[in-house]
């Protein structure tokens, strides 16, 4: 899956103040990822909200993206639940035309075991009719998938990736260490990409790559060339960026980033609520740099 080396973008979903999409932003969004030098965009991931999303909102997202992107980056669609069944009809209705993989982020609230979520996994595997990536966010799902399922599923010959935004580095050494070689690791967390890729990841799935493309995206094409002083000197200069817009929940940071660019409005779906005003001053004050 070569699509997966390089700079992903999870893309937000904008909204208008009456909480309705925002198409043109999105197409704009869209667009300046592109010119930006971003790989790939992710559609429908945890920071687009879909969790607030209805049935025919994700629909037209879907097919505001594909028209916005008229086929220059691949595209990777989010496809996860806590309810193995639904997911699994899900998988059987949806239409992947346009599409080159699904990122299914691990069941939340429900707190599986690890046999639970490696038999989740399979199951979602087995079913796919596109590659399959992991995405282990144990901030947002309460559980986190191990090192060992990971493996394990690392096997299966529909498994090509996983996203890992658990922050625990001695879980993603593990990975990294005994993986297949055609296994992709893939990181979930903007700050920590640099070290990671200097251990092996093959790039990022972004949400700051959303404002600041030419640098971020650079900083990974950096690592993956060996240019190490380079991707250093541009993980610093987009670290505090990286870690600001995270504070006070996402993707209320980044869309006050991106707001303060002209780009979208800063209006996220209950029960999210926009960033504090300490920290919205902030994130507009370090937009104003981009």
């Amino acid at each position: 899956m070569n699509e997966l080396i390089g700079t992903g973008t999870a893309l937000i979903t904008p909204f208008y103040p009456d909480l309705s999409v925002d198409f043109e932003a999105l197409g704009r969004l869209v667009e300046q990822q592109i010119s930006g030098g971003t790989n790939y965009l992710v559609a429908l991931g945890t920071t687009g909200e879909s969790a607030t999303l209805s049935r025919s909102e994700k629909a037209a997202v879907l097919a505001c993206i594909k028209e916005a992107n008229q086929g220059r980056l691949p595209l990777v669609l989010g496809l996860g639940g806590n309810n193995t069944q639904a997911l699994l009809d899900d998988f059987s209705q949806q239409d992947f035309s346009g599409f080159s993989a699904v990122l299914s982020v691990s069941p939340y609230y429900n707190k599986p075991n690890q046999e639970g979520i490696l038999r989740h996994y399979t199951a979602i595997a087995n079913a796919s009719k596109l590659p399959v990536i992991l995405y282990n966010v144990p901030g947002r799902t309460g559980t986190s998938v191990s090192a060992a399922v990971q493996l394990k599923l690392a096997q299966h010959p529909n498994v090509v990736a996983t996203k890992e935004a658990s922050g625990n580095m001695d879980l993603i050494m593990n990975i990294l260490r005994d993986k297949p070689d055609d296994f992709l690791v893939i990181s979930g967390d903007d700050a920590l990409t640099f070290p990671m890729m200097a251990l092996g990841a093959s790039g990022v799935i972004s949400v700051v790559n959303h404002a600041v493309p030419t640098a971020f995206s650079g900083m990974v094409k950096a690592c993956l060339n060996g240019q190490w002083n380079e991707a250093r000197r541009l993980h610093n200069q987009t670290l505090a960026l990286s870690n600001a817009i995270f504070e006070d929940g996402s993707p209320g940071g980044i869309k006050t980033v991106l707001n303060e660019m002209g780009l979208c409005g800063t209006t996220v779906r209950p029960p999210l609520y926009g960033v504090n005003p300490e920290l919205e001053a902030r994130l507009r004050s370090m937009a104003q740099q981009c």
